[in-house]
Parts: C-alpha cells; structure tokens; sequence
C-alpha cells in the first residue's frame, strides 16, 4: 500500500499511454525491476488462482505470447480467442456480446482489434479491467511502456536523450504511444520517414512544438541520436496498394549507417521486422530489439502484478 492506499494501477484499464501520469509509469518501471529480481516461488503468488482472458482480432506473436508467458510466470493461467473464425464471431456474434461474455469469464482482458475506439469502447462494458494490445493505427500502450523501459534500462535514464523514429510513421501505432510516452519527458525527437509517411497532423497537438524536427533521410540526424526506433512499413495499413509498392525498403539501417552514429547508440524496434534493419545489424553491440522483446514479458507481468494486486509496488 502507498500511504494506506492501493497502488495507482490496481483494477485499472490500460487504453492509452496518455491516461499515465510519469509518475505513475515510473511506478511500472520499477515494479519490472522488482519483478525481475523476484524469488521464483514469491513471483508465482502475484496471480495465483487468477485468470486472464485474450480476445485478437488481429494476428499477434510477441504481444499475445509475453502476456500469456507473463500471467503463468506470476501463477496464473489464460483463455482466450487467438482467431475469431474459429469462435462464434464467425457465426456472427458482435464484439459487445464477446467481451461482455469473456469478461465474465477473467480477471483481466486483454484485447487486440483493427478498428480504432475498440480498446476504449471495450474497457467501457467490461466487468473486468481491459489492457488494449493495439488499437487500429491508434495505439499500443504497453508497447510504449516497453519501449521506455527498455531506453531506461539501457541508457540509465530517458530525460536528455535524442531520439530518432524512422518509418512508417503515419500507421504504426507503435509509434504514436511512444510519442505520447516520451512527451512526458525532457527529450528531442527527430521524425524520419518519406513524406507519405510521415505523423498524422493531430498527433503532433500532444507533443511539445520545440521537441521534434521532421526529416526525410536518416543522414540528417545519426550523428546526435542516442536512441533510433525503427518500424516496419505496415502494408496491412495501407489503403492503396500502389502506395505500399512506392515506399517499400526504402528506409533500412545497416552496419555503414551506424558508424555514423555515436558509439553508445541503441538501435530498437517493436518487431516483427522486415527488412529495415539488416540481419547484420544483429551482431552488433547497438542492437537491442531482441533484448527490447524479452523484457516485455517481465514488464507485462508487473502490469498485471499491479492491476490485480493493491498491495504491490
């Protein structure tokens, strides 16, 4: 207990990063920390007897894999709908009726949809707590959670860093809950992408206007970035084909691209990959992406530690 009362994040849902104060991500941060270093047989106390429920719309490897991997970690176990066509939503059923019916089944439901509102709309009807695991282009919170915990991790702090985002800027949203994320900071962000891909104009209302520069080559920025995030360009995204075939590979990181970065750079992405960043890129010191996927299981069982848990912190 915090003075007496329950932690910030006991039986909350989780839709946006921009619901979070600092303090409370910060609250998350070290409750990973804790987590990582918790005696196996204490950890498997935090959700025993619980239940946790997935419902995917979309198809999902590491996300649906680190919450499940992270609910059995702390004792608990989970159900879910990994493919709606083979659930009643193939015999019509409509998304109110299947998260009211799951809810009543869990603890906790986390919830994937390719429609924009969905995590929000479902966190509205839902007896339980509701975790959104990508929302349309809108949203993935617990990614960004991730990803700053990850830039702590590795550079000891994120207040003062330079970080570059670099590709599908207008789809990923990945990217969005990161910008949200790192505005609750004292960062500079350089925007890096073609011209078609570059943020929807309403998402830069919630950044701080002397905090980001856009730019169309990485050259421009590598030298003072201590952090680049890469994304995939996200054909499912797109609404014009002809749009996908015109910009695709035409932003990757390689070795010679690094060397121009400073030493202490750390390179991340949200994966999957594609071809954005090349295969021997892997070997180097920089790359920290497959680090950044295996802390995502700690991070979402201290999440779900905190959400079932009033007295843990």
């Amino acid at each position: 207990m915090l003075g007496g009362l329950p932690n910030p994040l006991f039986g909350r849902d989780i839709v946006s990063i921009r619901d979070f104060r600092r303090s409370e991500l910060e609250t998350i941060f070290q409750a990973t920390t804790k987590i990582s270093n918790m005696p196996y047989k204490e950890r498997r106390q935090l959700a025993e007897g619980r239940l946790l429920g997935l419902i995917f719309y979309e198809p999902s490897s590491r996300t649906k894999l680190s919450f499940e991997s992270a609910m059995y970690s702390i004792g608990g176990s989970s159900i879910g709908i990994a493919d709606p066509s083979t659930s009643s939503v193939e015999k019509g059923e409509n998304f109110t009726d299947t998260v009211i019916v799951v809810s009543g089944y869990v603890d906790v439901l986390v919830i994937r949809h390719s429609r924009e509102g969905a995590a929000r709309y479902a966190a509205s009807i839902s007896e339980k707590p509701v975790i959104n695991a990508g929302s349309g282009a809108e949203e993935h919170p617990t990614q960004a959670m991730l990803d700053l915990y990850t830039i702590h991790r590795e550079k000891g702090r994120i207040d003062g860093l330079t970080v570059g985002i670099m590709g599908d800027l207008r789809y990923s949203r990945t990217v969005y809950s990161l910008l949200y994320a790192l505005s609750k900071y004292d960062t500079k962000i350089r925007l890096i992408s073609p011209p078609e891909l570059r943020l929807r104009s309403d998402a830069l209302l919630d950044i701080r206007k002397d905090s980001w520069t856009q730019h169309t080559s990485i050259d421009e920025v590598i030298s003072e970035l201590d952090v680049l995030y890469v994304t995939r360009i996200q054909k499912e995204r797109f609404p014009d084909p002809t749009e996908y075939q015109r910009v695709k590979g035409s932003y990757y990181v390689d070795t010679s691209i690094l060397e121009r970065g400073k030493s202490e750079l750390i390179v991340l992405h949200p994966l999957p990959r594609v071809d954005e960043i090349k295969p021997e890129v892997d070997r180097l010191p920089q790359a920290k992406y497959f680090l950044q996927a295996k802390l995502g299981k700690d991070l979402r069982a201290a999440l779900l530690a905190l959400i079932l848990n009033p007295d843990f912190e």
